[in-house]
Parts: C-alpha cells; sequence; structure tokens
C-alpha cells in the first residue's frame, strides 16, 4: 500500500554506484537513477523532519537521489548529521515561504525560495518530482507558472488516498482543494487523471470512477454534476475506467468506486472533516480504553488488535497529494509530517517517477480531451487558483 515501506516493495531497485563522501553535499549524478527535488524548508516540524524523512527513504532504496534546496547554513549540519552527503546535492536558497505568505505574492516574488527553486529543478529536468510540504495554494501557483499545464486541462487537482474497503486498500480522491471550482468538462478531466493515479500508483488495472453528489439517483444534483455524469459514461470506455454513476459520502472509504471526483471545495471539506473525525474517534477511544483498571486490562489483551489498527489509520502512510495535470509531477507532503510521513511522501514520488507516470497521465488525458489554453491563458488562471486555493 502507499506507505514508506510498501512502496519500496513495489520494485524500486536498491542497487547504486557507491561514492566517497562529499562533504559539501554535493551528490553525483547516477545514470538512470531517480531524482527527488526537496523543498526542506515547508514543513511545520522545520527541515531537520525532512531531512530525517530524506535518511530514511535513502535506507530504504539507496538508488534514489536527491536535490535539496534551502539555506546552505542551515541545512549543509543536517546533511552531515543524518550522513546524506553520497546522495543529496545541496542548492541554496535564501528564504522560505510560509502558510502566511499569499499565493499571489509569492509568485511576484518567490524566486528565492526553497519552494520555487525546487520546483525549478523540475522544470529543468533536473529532478524527475518535487517533494514540499509547505503552503499548498503557493506551492500549487509555482506549480502551474513553471511547469504549466498538460495540453487538455483546464483546472489542474490534487489527489490523495482515501483508506478504504477496496482491493488496494485506498481510494484515490480529487479534487482535494487545488480550485473551488469545478464545470462538468473539469470534472471529467479529473476522472482520467484519478484513472491514471490509481493505475500506477495502486495497481489496478480499470479502476472505477465514481462522482459524488448528494445522492445516487441519475435526477440528483447540480447542473455541472449532471452533465459530467453523461460525459463520463461516453468516455469510459475510451478513459480506461468503469463509471459506477453517482456516490455519496458514506461511499468515500467503500468497496464502490476506486476514484471519486468531486470539486475542490468539497473535497477539501470532506477531507478536514474525515481527518478531524478520525481524531476525535482515536480520542474517545483512548479515553474508554484508560478509563478504568477493567478497561485498561481488556486494552492490554487486545494490543495487537489495537496495533493493526493504529498502523491502518495512520496518516502518515497515506501522505502526499499530487498534483495532477501539470507537465511535472509534485507531491504535496502534510505539512505537519514528521520523518517518517516525509518519507512516504518520498516513496510516493519515487514510486510515480519510476513507473513513468508523467508521460502515461498526459496520455491519458489526450486521449479524451481537446487542448488547453494558450500560455496567457493558462498565466490567468494561475493567478486565479493561487487565491482559491487553500
Amino acid at each position: 500500500m502507499p506507505n514508506a515501506q510498501d512502496q519500496q516493495q513495489t520494485g524500486l531497485s536498491d542497487t547504486a554506484a557507491q561514492t566517497q563522501a562529499n562533504p559539501r553535499g554535493k551528490a553525483p549524478a547516477d545514470a538512470g537513477a531517480v531524482v527527488i527535488s526537496i523543498d526542506a524548508m515547508g514543513g511545520d516540524l522545520g527541515p531537520e523532519a525532512t531531512l530525517g524523512g530524506v535518511a530514511i527513504a535513502a535506507r530504504q532504496t539507496p538508488a534514489l537521489r536527491f536535490i535539496v534546496h534551502g539555506p546552505e547554513a542551515t541545512l549543509s549540519p543536517l546533511i552531515a548529521k543524518f550522513a546524506l552527503q553520497d546522495c543529496v546535492d545541496l542548492r541554496h536558497a535564501d528564504r522560505a515561504v510560509t502558510m502566511e505568505d499569499k499565493p499571489a505574492q509569492v509568485m511576484r516574488s518567490g524566486k528565492d525560495t526553497s519552494m520555487w527553486s525546487a520546483i525549478e529543478s523540475v522544470r529543468e529536468h533536473e529532478a524527475d518530482v518535487a517533494v514540499s510540504c509547505g503552503n499548498t495554494g503557493a506551492l500549487m501557483a509555482i506549480s502551474m507558472i513553471r511547469l504549466r499545464k498538460l495540453k487538455g486541462v483546464n483546472r489542474p487537482a490534487i489527489a490523495s488516498f482515501w483508506p478504504s474497503r477496496g482491493p488496494a486498500g485506498w481510494n484515490v480522491m480529487l479534487d482535494m482543494g487545488a480550485d473551488v471550482k469545478a464545470d462538468a468538462p473539469d470534472l471529467l478531466t479529473y476522472a482520467l487523471m484519478g484513472t491514471s493515479y490509481a493505475r500506477n500508483a495502486l495497481g489496478l488495472t480499470r479502476p472505477r470512477v465514481g462522482l459524488l453528489n448528494v445522492g445516487t439517483e441519475e435526477h440528483k444534483g447540480r447542473a455541472e454534476l449532471k452533465e459530467a455524469y453523461e460525459m463520463m459514461g461516453r468516455a469510459q470506455e475510451a478513459g480506461g475506467f468503469e463509471f459506477v454513476g453517482f456516490v455519496e459520502g458514506n461511499h468515500l472509504p467503500a468497496d464502490r468506486a476506486d476514484v471519486i471526483v468531486t470539486d475542490g471545495f468539497t473535497g477539501n471539506i470532506a477531507l478536514k472533516t474525515g481527518e478531524g473525525t478520525a481524531k476525535f474517534v482515536s480520542e474517545l477511544l483512548r479515553e474508554a480504553l484508560t478509563s478504568s483498571l477493567l478497561a485498561k486490562l481488556g486494552a492490554l489483551l487486545a494490543m495487537g488488535a489495537l496495533k493493526r489498527l493504529r498502523a491502518k489509520v495512520d496518516p502518515r502512510r497515506a501522505n502526499g497529494g499530487v498534483f495532477l495535470g501539470l507537465n511535472g509531477t509534485v507531491v504535496k507532503s502534510h505539512g505537519s509530517a514528521d520523518a517518517t510521513g516525509f518519507a512516504a511522501a518520498i516513496s510516493l514520488a519515487a514510486r510515480l517517477a519510476q513507473s513513468g507516470f508523467g508521460a502515461k497521465l498526459a496520455a491519458r488525458v489526450a486521449l479524451a480531451l481537446p487542448e488547453g489554453e494558450d500560455s496567457a491563458t493558462q498565466d490567468a488562471q494561475a493567478s486565479e487558483i493561487s487565491e482559491s486555493s487553500q
């Protein structure tokens, strides 16, 4: 499944040429190695957590190489602490994008930030994919400006894993907050991109796609949902997915659809509601299991089952929302991710890079959709999305 250990077991090579340690943190460029561009300054827990995640990922998959972006004075000691000199190329960047920075402001004056530098490495084909814990709106805005949208994509989307009863143990849901708007053609694009993501990240040959609505009946929902319903039904053969129709909120963790499509406004609310509910239930369970001596004894007897349950719902296992619809792959790690969570995001990024996900995504979108807008229109939409992103 999409945790760090499982993704390592999916076939990423563990062989790599070994090199002498370089005290300046300049890693050699091994031919054929997957290179991950890391914004080291974006997380709530600071660069020690992100570099710790790099260290975990490097131990799990020694073939990986990293370009790490941020202040040299801050990152050099951490590279030495985690013994990453052999696999890390350090790129100095003076500033970091904060959670309080407005995306539009970052687009105008953020060229010297670690986030901008990390995306630039993907744009220049130095790295296969970028990973950041930083400000989601700013990351999407910079990614759109520097990487540009795929032909046929009007609005990029953020796709995330949702724990489920499905065959892969996870469902893919999008959009999770890249853009609060989505017309019927956008929702069809999300279905095609979600299909490609489910095939490459979860190994599903023909994903089932559901359209989130207030009911499963065809006559329910807004006009754009009804139009998208018709479009998805017509596109399922060419798009390589099975359209199961409308789904409701209770189907998010169910075995009804592998890909759940909605607009970013609804998707982000669903995501935050799910996270809050999971935390609340966890707190109630902890209180119940420690409320008395008998409860504690019962918890001790059930320790094995409780550990398995905790491991399954651990949000670090599914850490990493993927920006879909760009000429380059960007993985958005949760801002509060610790080293283990950040390593899971890196593992997801590496798996997508090795699978050639970007090219497969572009081919699937082009299969059923017309070409996108010109560069001027893309710039205007990047500004629009930067203001509406969460």
